[in-house]
């Protein structure tokens, strides 16, 4: 009987996970929040989700649903992918729309990651007589959310980072050859996550040399070349001298203002001044190598919301990256291909090690095929050096 009444559980929490992906790219810095209604005889009544920061939350959906479906929502229960709210914000709290909804039962994947909340919003249904159970597919729901779970926890975006490259880790030949490596199948995967996140971050170098647009291009499902749709990816470039030319992409084209150049605190005035007329400029400090503190960077881009960082970038700025240890995950498109020689551009330029033993490790590796190529994910595990 106990395993019947799980099954059910994970057959509606997995509607309500299913409903709530179809907010990725769209909530932050809100959690992608999915949401089912099921009657006291078992029956699916109403769903929703979370569409879009601002608008309501998932349970405010589900139940609207109900009662547009001519269903009745009292005795009935809630399955929802994420703890309800309790707070106040551009939002009422979900906990007194499900308390008046008349709502018996609340089935919850996972608590609220934020220290601050976490639980409230559960003893307070509790506290008003409804039933509730946490942990129904929470690894699944703690997955889906992971960038919002690692800012609201840290105040700094997750940071992915994403490189193209041969078999032998090279990114483009001894001549500067690198369209393309990989096939179109892997360049639309990478488009269609460059899409999921909030900013895209890379050097002036590979603006200088590709003029790259750093924008979604058509065929990844979220086309934003077209001006009549609209798009929050902001472009992150670091700069340190300001030597970007002021006709490159990311300075004249319709998304300058989604553009942002970040300088040393000594760089020239007049380069300063030239740039802050098409687009946003950070004057930061430098570390110790005399280039932008990347952890001044991260904390100015949590604060502003950003959620989730990919770094797209040459083989120098990936390397410094992983050397601050700012990368927690890896996207690696991987072409069949060996280019080999010593003057050929690697992923991950930079100093490199002396020893194995400061070797930086994966865990969770996921592999996918995607045409010839394929897609290496996985998650960073640093060395810890005594």
């Amino acid at each position: 009987m106990a395993s019947t009444i799980k099954m059910q559980h994970e057959i509606w929490m997995r509607r309500a996970l299913e409903l709530a992906s179809r907010g990725i790219g769209k909530t932050s810095p809100n959690p992608m929040v999915g949401a089912v209604v099921v009657s006291p005889k078992g029956e699916l009544i109403g769903e929703g989700w979370h569409q879009r920061a601002g608008m309501p939350h998932a349970e405010v959906n589900a139940i609207e649903d109900t009662k547009i479906r001519g269903n009745i929502t009292n005795k009935a229960t809630l399955y929802v992918t994420l703890e309800p709210c309790s707070t106040s914000g551009r939002t009422g709290p979900c906990t007194q729309a499900i308390i008046d909804a008349g709502i018996q039962r609340v089935i919850c994947a996972a608590e609220d990651p934020n220290p601050v909340h976490s639980g409230k919003g559960l003893n307070i249904l509790r506290d008003a007589g409804i039933e509730v159970i946490v942990g129904v597919l929470e690894k699944e729901s703690m997955e889906m959310n992971r960038a919002f779970n690692h800012w609201i926890v840290t105040k700094t975006p997750l940071v992915t980072l994403k490189s193209a490259m041969s078999l032998d880790g090279r990114v483009a030949t001894a001549a500067g050859e690198s369209k393309w490596i990989t096939g179109p199948e892997a360049r639309a995967h990478a488009m269609q996550f460059r899409a999921q996140v909030d900013a895209i971050i890379t050097g002036v170098g590979t603006v200088i040399a590709d003029n790259c647009s750093l924008t979604v291009r058509s065929g990844s499902g979220f086309n934003i070349i077209s001006k009549s749709v609209s798009s929050k990816l902001r472009r992150i470039i670091l700069d340190s001298q300001a030597r970007i030319p002021l006709d490159s992409n990311v300075i004249s084209d319709p998304w300058a203002s989604l553009t942002t150049i970040v300088v040393l605190e000594n760089t020239s005035i007049r380069r300063i001044k030239a740039l802050e007329k098409k687009v946003n400029v950070w004057k930061i400090s430098a570390d110790k190598d005399g280039h932008p503190n990347l952890s001044i960077v991260l904390e100015r881009l949590g604060a502003e919301n950003v959620t989730h960082l990919l770094v797209e970038a040459g083989g120098t700025l990936s390397e410094s990256f992983f050397r601050h240890q700012k990368v927690h995950r890896i996207h690696f498109y991987y072409a069949p291909k060996i280019i080999g020689g010593k003057d050929s551009m690697s992923g991950i330029e930079g100093r490199g090690i002396s020893s194995l033993s400061e070797a930086i490790l994966i865990s969770n590796p996921s592999c996918k095929k995607l045409g010839d190529d394929f897609l290496l994910t996985a998650d960073i595990v640093y060395p810890r050096i005594s």
